[in-house]
């Protein structure tokens, strides 16, 4: 199993456990359905990307709400899509971002970090463990420590200290601006 496919269990795992709708997360600006919008929506867009379309040749057919009136049927359909098109999908194989062309193994990163903060985010919203591993928390934090600076207050929020014993998952939503504790 790859540091994807267990994102994306951490993530529907957790979207399975939301009952409110309407419930703030720790992504202040979301509720739980806005953030799963997000999420679905960004899943929507993994098969045209790694069929070598372009931002511009989606367009904008997943602005606005994707979900419709069942969130979680629609956030199946799109995560199943998803995990269906990253099959032997090689690593160097250039995928059209709105950052710029990047290698498919560079976007397969950033939906890994995706689908586990973001499913992190989801189950603390939902009051259930998020289950993220250490291993997958490690690789995340590995990959992306470098990287974060630039993103910082555009993606994510200022760095939130931890205990250096703290677990990895800690380490890695703190590494993005979450509060570790944070609780609904």
């Amino acid at each position: 199993m790859t540091h994807l496919d267990t994102a994306r269990e951490i993530a529907d795992r957790a979207v399975h456990q939301v009952v409110d709708w309407d419930a703030p997360t720790p992504c202040a600006d979301w509720t739980t359905r806005e953030l799963l919008n997000h999420l679905t929506a960004e899943q929507l867009w993994v098969p045209h990307l790694l069929r070598g379309e372009t931002v511009d040749d989606v367009g904008d057919r997943y602005d606005g709400d994707v979900l419709g009136a069942d969130p979680v049927a629609t956030w199946e359909r799109a995560n199943a899509g998803a995990a269906r098109a990253w099959r032997g999908v090689p690593d160097d194989r250039t995928v059209h971002l709105s950052s710029g062309d990047s290698p498919a193994a560079e976007y397969r990163w950033q939906m890994t970090l995706d689908l586990a903060v973001h499913g992190w985010d989801l189950a603390r919203a939902a009051g259930v463990d998020p289950g993220v591993d250490d291993g997958l928390a490690e690789a995340l934090v590995e990959e992306f420590s470098g990287q974060v600076e630039q993103w910082r207050g555009q993606i994510f929020d200022t760095e939130v200290d931890v205990a250096d014993g703290a677990p990895p998952a800690d380490h890695l939503v703190a590494l993005l601006g979450r509060d570790p504790g944070w609780r609904r």
